[in-house]
């Protein structure tokens, strides 16, 4: 069992990186059809006692279709004709992806437009308005 740095504060477990290896999709090469190249990784968001709450729901709801009911998380990558490539590749997208939901978004704070600013823009809308109407057909 090594741990797996991702973060300062967070830092994961190898076992509870679940991998699998099935063969590529698409045109290869000689060996196209003997190596099993394609990496699928399977990581329990919610089984994982590295994992503050925050991250898993934040990560949940960045997964969208990715993240099974059961609260695991599968990514694939066939990219490279190397498995260890495939790996090394799907292992960093799960970092980034968890690296990305330990940030906090700012949440915004409602502000009015100033009278001046909504002077402006029905002035604005006059003088296209106008503009637009001058366009038409001409009338005797």
């Amino acid at each position: 069992m090594v741990a797996i740095p991702v973060t300062r504060s967070i830092s994961i477990d190898s076992d509870e990186i679940e991998e699998s290896f099935t063969r590529s999709s698409g045109p290869g090469g000689q060996h196209v059809n003997t190596t099993d190249s394609a990496v699928q990784l399977r990581f329990d968001v919610w089984g994982s006692p590295n994992l503050p709450d925050m991250v898993k729901h934040r990560l949940t709801d960045m997964a969208g279709s990715r993240i099974t009911k059961d609260g695991v998380l599968i990514l694939r990558s066939e990219g490279a004709r190397s498995q260890l490539l495939n790996r090394e590749e799907v292992r960093e997208r799960l970092f980034a992806m968890i690296r990305e939901a330990t940030f906090i978004p700012k949440k915004r704070k409602a502000t009015k437009p100033t009278r001046a600013s909504q002077t402006r823009r029905m002035d604005s809308k006059g003088k296209r308005g106008t503009v637009k109407s001058l366009r038409g057909k001409v009338r005797d």
